[in-house]
């Protein structure tokens, strides 16, 4: 698959546009990764909170860990079938903020945002406001993804539609999740979901 032929002149626009930014270059080649932790922290806090809430809170927040991983494994699974080359590859003296990935690290769709996306779209499901702000994360990230030079717009684009996918399942998957942690909660990994407070009458 040639990513150029799709949209390199998009890919060429942004990374013109960084390397016309320097003062920038920092900021995206940190967050690019900071900002997956930063998603991790979010849904960290809100496991953390959902340990003493309804069963149906804690399956929500166990969902984001798992869409993720699903995810990511699918997003793997489509690199191998693509095989679409890194733009760095594609336009080898075009210079970049980031180096330059092995050629066998595959450029669609991109990792990163696959997992911030499902990560962004599943804390929704558990919070507006954690979610918002995690779209907002996912946001930079996916723009920092072309301004390193690291992939084409459209790997961004269907790396989003991947992980909004998967995450979307989640309320499928809320009876199984639900049974899981009732299960968890009477057993010995009860201190990793916690118990529902019961309101006092």
């Amino acid at each position: 698959m040639d990513g150029g032929a799709i949209d390199g002149g998009w890919y060429l626009d942004v990374t013109g546009f960084a390397r016309h930014t320097p003062w920038l270059h920092g900021f995206m080649q940190i967050f690019t990764n900071a900002g997956l932790l930063l998603l991790a922290v979010l849904a960290g806090v809100l496991w953390w909170r959902a340990r003493h809430q309804a069963v149906t809170r804690m399956a929500a927040a166990l969902w984001v860990p798992t869409a993720v991983l699903l995810a990511y494994g699918v997003s793997n699974l489509v690199k191998i079938a693509v095989r679409e080359p890194r733009p760095c590859i594609r336009y080898p003296t075009v210079p970049t903020v980031a180096t330059c990935d092995f050629a066998t690290d595959y450029s669609f769709p991109s990792n990163h945002v696959t997992i911030a996306v499902a990560a962004a779209i599943a804390l929704l499901i558990v919070s507006r406001r954690a979610g918002l702000a995690a779209l907002a994360i996912a946001l930079v990230i996916g723009f920092s993804r072309v301004y390193l030079g690291a992939h084409y717009v459209h790997d961004v684009f269907a790396a989003a539609v991947l992980g909004a996918v998967v995450a979307l399942f989640g309320p499928l998957t809320r009876g199984p999740l639900t049974t899981l942690v009732d299960r968890m909660r009477a057993g010995r990994l009860r201190p990793l979901v916690g118990t529902a407070v019961v309101p006092s009458t």
